[in-house]
């Protein structure tokens, strides 16, 4: 079976929503790559990832591990089709190994009933939603204040989500629109309460709050091992568009 590379543009585009969906604390540009730094919390928000590479790979491998080596933090590249070929085959060669691929899926979003009366949207992180995602997702009381921040500092419209059964608060999620699009992030379902359709309520209650926004699709990121939310998504409709994977030294 042969597989249509991805559209470079619509990749980009989807990348630069991302970014600015979850965003790093402190950023810097290098031969078109993006920095990014937010105190070791996620790879995503502590990498480097290429948006338009302008130099040869092997300059920006040494400048990448001088950046994180100088802020005390192990180097971390996030590849995407943006990256250029030879990346990989040089991150191998320099003992690093390729972890955690990620699948990025897009849906349209279309007309429809899309029930929302047990889901409490709001626009900024209240303390309830802060403290309830940390303990539904195990979240270390080390890396609240990190995740925190991360979340105040989204500049595009937001909406942190909190799903209500029997009283009993059980599935988080946040949103972020931009430019006719919606981005999915920090889903997260208790574990009592997963695989009794949950998430589903959540994820349809922000494509809500989404289109009300203004937009017409959304996307996501989701690791490939997570089979089960994997399918999820694909009944939601949505299909993969391109693939990014992180590479680490051991």
């Amino acid at each position: 079976m042969t597989i249509s590379p991805p559209d470079l543009e619509l990749v980009r585009s989807l990348e630069e929503r991302a970014l600015n969906a979850w965003p790093a604390l402190k950023t810097a540009l290098s031969g078109g790559w993006q920095l990014r730094l937010a105190e070791g919390y996620t790879k995503r928000a502590n990498s480097a990832n290429p948006l338009r590479p302008s130099v040869a790979f092997a300059e920006t491998l040494a400048v990448v591990e001088n950046f994180y080596t100088r802020h005390q933090l192990a180097p971390i590249f996030r590849i995407t089709p943006l990256a250029p070929a030879d990346a990989g085959q040089l991150l191998a060669q320099a003992g690093y190994q390729m972890i955690d691929p990620t699948q990025v899926m897009t849906a349209p979003l279309a007309a429809g009933d899309w029930p929302a009366h047990d889901v409490l949207i709001e626009a900024t992180a209240s303390a309830d939603w802060s403290e309830g995602f940390a303990q539904a997702n195990d979240l270390s009381a080390l890396a609240r204040p990190a995740h925190e921040r991360i979340l105040a500092a989204i500049t595009m419209p937001t909406a942190f989500a909190t799903l209500t059964v029997a009283g009993q608060a059980v599935a988080y999620g946040l949103a972020v629109a931009e430019n006719g699009m919606v981005g999915l992030f920090d889903i997260v379902v208790a574990p009592a309460a997963r695989r009794g359709g949950a998430a589903t309520r959540l994820l349809t209650a922000l494509l809500h709050w989404g289109q009300a926004q203004g937009a017409s699709s959304a996307y996501l990121q989701v690791h490939e091992s997570n089979h089960a939310a994997v399918s999820l998504y694909r009944k939601l409709g949505f299909t993969t568009q391109y693939q990014y994977h992180y590479w680490v030294r051991p």
